[in-house]
């Protein structure tokens, strides 16, 4: 059994994905939520789950310690590599760092430099002339119908309205673009560097926390779109894959306003959409593609297409402050379709991530419906009672 490290934000979706895969899975991210240590054999501290920042250093020690153990053989078998998730967006440096310790399964860190790079990435779309929502380095004259945001957020906790408030003078990784009317979208796929092997396609759930207008929540997929625009958005991909060299599980962000596409980002790692897709009977599962994308150039075969609800994920935040007693703690964990179960104890202030929950059914709008109702039910139950 080959083992990987997944580390991110929260891992819990890729140890889950990889332990399903027959992988034994170490587990590095900054929660070590109850389903999350499950998956894992083993779970390493990568920072505080308030902050929603991996720490630097916590990370490079962990991966030194699984490369250390491996060499001294260890359980049997050395590590294969890591697989980096959401947290590293803005961090090709600490890729670069991590990589030198273990090596990285996934896109290169070179190339997530040159993505996060506003001015090379939305110059490569103009340059093919692919459509997204107008872009300045600088802050426009007039802020009406502008974001500002930042290239090495995610999450969308980094897209403001104006007028802005900052503390400091935007840097070279803030950018400023045309807010475009429509449904926030985005296309998952595997990629080898060359070619690519889209999953689906999602709606994407995005809500205001305060001064945030876009805080992503949540997905729902695969949703259906038109033959015509389905071509259109898996060009795109292929393109950014040859131009970047993307590896391995990835998502392409994107507004869609009737027949109209808006490119926003590429995620150039394993996205939150990965948990909405099945693969069929007899097919690599998506953490095994992953690896074989970016270790072997292989992407899964081409298979007739096979029947799939409509899945749906949605991160529950809270909205008061909250003490997780350990009769509220059962509680979650016997809640149906409930992920990233917190332990008893732990405490959570307003719009801190309490849970993720998840629904499935026959279209988008059966899901989203199901995903509210239970979100309504979950707080009221932990307000009710805190």
């Amino acid at each position: 059994m080959q083992t990987i490290a997944v580390v991110a934000i929260s891992a819990r979706a890729m140890a889950e994905a990889a332990a399903s895969d027959g992988f034994r899975v170490v587990a590095l991210d900054l929660f070590g939520d109850v389903d999350t240590r499950r998956a894992a054999s083993r779970w390493l501290p990568i920072g505080t789950a308030g902050s929603l920042q991996i720490e630097s250093e916590s990370v490079l020690a962990a991966l030194r310690t699984l490369a250390r153990e491996g060499e001294e053989g260890e359980d049997g078998e050395p590590v294969l590599g890591w697989i980096a998730g959401s947290g590293f967006e803005g961090e090709p440096e600490l890729l670069e760092e991590g990589a030198a310790v273990l090596p990285l399964i996934g896109t290169a860190p070179a190339a997530v430099r040159r993505l996060r790079d506003p001015a090379d990435f939305f110059g490569v779309l103009a340059a093919h002339v692919i459509p997204f929502p107008q872009v300045l380095l600088q802050p426009p004259e007039d802020p009406a119908g502008w974001l500002m945001k930042d290239a090495h957020g995610c999450g969308g906790w980094h897209v403001r309205h104006a007028p802005w408030s900052m503390d400091e003078p935007p840097s070279s990784h803030h950018y400023f673009q045309r807010e475009m009317p429509g449904l926030p979208m985005s296309a998952t796929f595997i990629a080898n560097g060359r070619d690519v092997h889209v999953l689906g396609f999602n709606e994407q759930t995005v809500r205001r926390f305060g001064t945030r207008p876009f805080v992503f929540c949540g997905a729902v997929g695969p949703v259906p779109v038109a033959e015509d625009m389905a071509r259109r958005v898996t060009a795109i991909a292929r393109m950014l894959t040859a131009e970047f060299e993307l590896r391995g599980l990835c998502s392409l962000d994107f507004m869609r306003d009737g027949d109209a596409i808006g490119v926003l980002e590429v995620n150039p790692r394993p996205p939150a959409s990965m948990s909405l897709y099945r693969t069929p009977a007899g097919s690599p599962g998506v953490m095994q593609s992953h690896v074989r994308a970016c270790l072997h150039g292989e992407l899964p075969p081409p298979v007739p297409s096979h029947a799939q609800d409509v899945e749906g994920i949605e991160i529950v935040f809270a909205r008061q402050p909250l003490q997780l007693d350990a009769a509220a703690a059962q509680r979650l964990a016997a809640w149906p379709g409930i992920r990233d179960l917190p332990e008893a104890g732990q405490r959570f202030d307003i719009d801190d991530p309490l849970c993720t929950l998840t629904a499935s059914g026959s279209n988008a709008q059966q899901v989203r419906a199901r995903l509210s109702e239970g979100r309504e039910r979950l707080l009221q139950s932990l307000e009710t009672k805190a």
